[in-house]
């Protein structure tokens, strides 16, 4: 059974009592924690408050609910939590670096979540999605090794099967953002990304 729960990530105060009720319902095998906004950062920039909210909604709502998820599965023993972090958190880039450093918090949260919690029956699992062709990214331009959220489920789906901590969707995405990652500032800035 899938049990969707309405919440406001931007309300952590009532993440506890929302997601309380799906845990008292029975076990929960999985959690999927896949929110977020992508913000617009040209607007943003100019307006801190919008910058801000982008940021609590991805990083410090993503930390309540996944620490309140995280406790109840730990309370009954077993299950996972699949937190859907983004590529963009691997390295900021200029043209989105205010929704990638609210994603490299909650990547660099759900990993140490997952160290936490190792041994205790709970599983976590970051996937990281490249561009996904969602409500999220319409008008935006296409993007190389672009996804679709068909291709990111199959991927979640083999991942737990395989007890995955990171999953990268596309795959390829793995090698690139190494590559990314440690490419030197001074080059990184001048490519069009």
């Amino acid at each position: 059974m899938v049990r969707t729960v309405a919440f406001d990530a931007l309300d952590p105060a009532a993440h506890e009592d929302a997601l309380g009720k799906v845990f008292a319902e029975g076990d929960v095998d999985m959690v999927l924690l896949a929110f977020g906004t992508l913000g617009d950062q040209a607007h943003d920039e100019r307006d801190p408050e919008a910058a801000v909210r982008v940021a609590q909604t991805n990083y410090t709502g993503a930390v309540s609910a996944g620490l309140v998820c995280a406790g109840a599965l730990q309370a009954q023993g077993h299950g996972s939590l699949v937190v859907l972090s983004s590529v963009a958190g691997e390295r900021a880039r200029r043209a989105n670096f205010i929704y990638g450093s609210s994603k490299a918090g909650l990547d660099a949260f759900a990993q140490g979540l997952g160290d936490a919690l190792h041994g205790t029956g709970v599983h976590v699992m970051v996937v990281r999605p490249g561009f996904v062709r969602t409500r999220m990214t319409a008008g935006l331009p296409e993007a190389p090794l672009a996804t679709t959220p068909e291709a990111v489920a199959a991927a979640v789906e083999l991942g737990l099967r395989r007890r995955a901590e990171t999953v990268w969707v596309p795959g390829a995405l793995r090698v690139v953002m190494s590559a990314l990652r440690h490419l030197p500032r001074g080059l990184f800035r001048r490519l069009p990304v």
